[in-house]
């Protein structure tokens, strides 16, 4: 199962951050861009470059699909490739979608992800829950029979994501505690070898204490954890989102290391992002070592 290796690929490297690759063109620098015939190509040599330097740092990769579907074909052409060449480098991929429908739809969505012939197949898809029960069980229909794994959004990471999540129910309790309880529920039966669940959680690192609760409340569920560095979260903000043996959890940052170079025009891209990203790894391991 992927969430076992993913789990075993964080241990490994003591690291348990994930490498969002959310490219525009913008963070790619001229030099590079000049030498490629098109966007979408400089985008995919730039990520190539931040894969290779990062490898044997950084054990997962958070590829936003949003930024390649902005490109049109060619994005999406080199969404494909830097996911497979991520695989390739030996890379947990999560694919960050949000994908979310009912019925043949969805499945439609799966197996465009997490089918062995997908054509955008990571290892982790990010699905959306609104729609209910009908719009995930192909998500994890899928991952019974692949390996793969989901994370299912519970409580995100931007401002007004309690404009919804935050509402209470009829018993009191807020609208994204009844979404963490099925999402428990919807993974009981693909509980991994390491104690966590295929179908994991996306929990907003900007949200401290609702994260600790819900850590609290989701035992064999595995968190990704956005909002960490340039929307806002430290790694102390984050802490209470592991478990008891500092595991269970993995942070997503894109534009502080992919972006690092930008604070020094004379700074190489990946050199950059190389002492962005084991600043990043020591953060969380201080903060983790002292809980």
């Amino acid at each position: 199962m992927q969430i076992d290796r993913l789990t075993r690929a964080i241990r490994e490297r003591g690291n348990p951050s994930a490498l969002g690759l959310d490219t525009r063109i913008e963070y790619v620098p001229e030099s590079l861009a000049k030498g490629c015939p098109s966007a979408p190509d400089a985008v995919y040599a730039f990520n190539s470059a931040l894969l290779e330097g990062l490898r044997e740092i950084v054990p997962c990769v958070k590829v936003q699909s949003a930024y390649y579907e902005l490109m049109g074909p060619g994005g999406m052409s080199c969404m494909a490739r830097t996911i497979d060449e991520a695989r390739r480098m030996g890379y947990v991929v999560i694919v960050d979608a949000k994908r979310g429908d009912i019925g043949a739809t969805a499945s439609a969505y799966s197996g465009a992800f997490l089918a062995p012939d997908a054509p955008f197949r990571g290892d982790f898809l990010t699905v959306n829950p609104y729609l209910g029960y009908d719009g995930v069980e192909p998500f994890v229909y899928d991952c019974k029979g692949t390996g793969a794994g989901i994370f299912v959004l519970v409580k995100t990471s931007n401002p007004s994501s309690g404009e919804f999540q935050d509402l209470l129910a009829a018993d009191g309790r807020p609208f994204y505690d009844h979404v963490a309880d099925k999402v428990s529920q919807w993974g009981e039966d693909l509980i991994g070898d390491e104690g966590y669940s295929a179908v994991a959680a996306v929990v907003g690192a900007t949200y401290p204490k609702q994260g600790a609760e819900l850590r609290a409340r989701m035992p064999h569920t595995f968190f990704l954890l956005p909002g960490y560095g340039a929307q806002g979260a430290s790694a102390r903000d984050l802490a209470g989102c592991f478990d008891k043996k500092g595991g269970g959890a993995i942070v997503a940052a894109s534009r502080s290391i992919i972006c690092a170079h930008q604070k020094n025009k004379n700074a190489d891209f990946v050199s950059a992002a190389r002492r962005e990203a084991l600043r990043m790894k020591e953060e969380l391991s201080e903060v983790l070592r002292g809980r």
